[in-house]
């Protein structure tokens, strides 16, 4: 396990290379869950029931481990950029790729998939569209209901086959119990998005007339991004003239040596310098 090295005053640096970072134990747990997609697809795609029940064994680890990993990050204190992007990015996809190849086996609707993948874009665009803007769309209630849903309903598609329940009477069909509950994710994902654009439109409400008190327009803001933008512009070409600079007496440099350096062996072959 790899802990953040910690300074004389034993506080944590701020920054450390992605490299470094990558080693951090969550991240390698965020990581064997993305490695687990194609197992969980290979299981999948065969013909054998204790194939898919191993299938849907390696979907529960790894939505455990979603849990485990972000509560170890908290815990040791490695909350890191790498692990901020590749935690979301490793959900959606054993999600939606376990969810497209159950699809492609036609145990799930087609339809209802592209709604569910159509939800996730676009939830993640206006998460960026926020995050520019100033705002933080963190997951709530509805959100985490329906992952919780999706997880457990897609467990029950990759089993798919009915089986008796020990001790109860009763056969329970996995594969209808998990469309149930694809359905019921299904509701969930639309209230949460309207939730999510709710609360973005408020936002920015609420940011428009902060600005406006303060005499701030969006013409305004819009002039000064065009003015940082120029300004980064100009800084950009000016390191590159310095770069260009800096190269072009670096050859002159060299040639200066090169020229200094035939003109020594020239001297030392003439006649007047051996005299010398």
């Amino acid at each position: 396990m790899t802990r953040r090295p910690r300074t004389a005053d034993g506080a944590r640096p701020a920054f450390r290379p992605l490299r470094e970072e990558i080693t951090d134990l969550p991240n390698l747990i965020t990581l064997v869950r993305i490695a687990f997609i194609p197992a969980i697809l290979i299981c999948i795609d065969s013909y054998s029931p204790k194939l898919w029940a191993l299938g849907a064994l390696l979907f529960a680890v790894a939505a455990a481990s979603d849990a485990l990993d972000g509560f170890l990050a908290r815990r040791l204190g490695l909350v890191t950029v790498v692990g901020k992007f590749l935690d979301p990015l490793a959900d959606k996809l054993i999600v939606l790729s376990t969810l497209v190849m159950l699809v492609a086996k036609g145990r799930a609707p087609a339809w209802l998939v592209i709604v569910l993948m159509a939800r996730e874009l676009a939830i993640t665009g206006l998460r960026a569209i926020a995050s520019q803007e100033g705002f933080v769309i963190a997951a709530g209630a509805g959100g985490k209901a329906k992952a919780a849903l999706q997880m457990v309903g897609i467990g029950f598609l990759l089993i798919h086959l009915p089986y008796d329940i020990l001790l109860i009477d009763t056969t329970l069909d996995f594969h209808q119990v998990g469309i149930y509950l694809l359905y019921l994710s299904l509701v969930m994902s639309v209230l949460s998005a309207v939730e999510y654009f709710r609360f973005f439109a408020r936002a920015a409400q609420k940011q428009a007339r902060e600005l406006a008190a303060q005499g701030i327009t969006r013409e305004r803001l819009k002039e000064l991004a065009r003015e940082r933008r120029e300004r980064l512009r100009r800084l950009k070409r000016r390191r590159r003239i310095e770069k260009r600079e800096r190269r072009r007496d670096r050859l002159a440099a060299r040639r200066d040596r090169r020229r200094t350096r035939a003109e020594r062996r020239r001297d030392s072959r003439s006649p007047d310098g051996r005299g010398r």
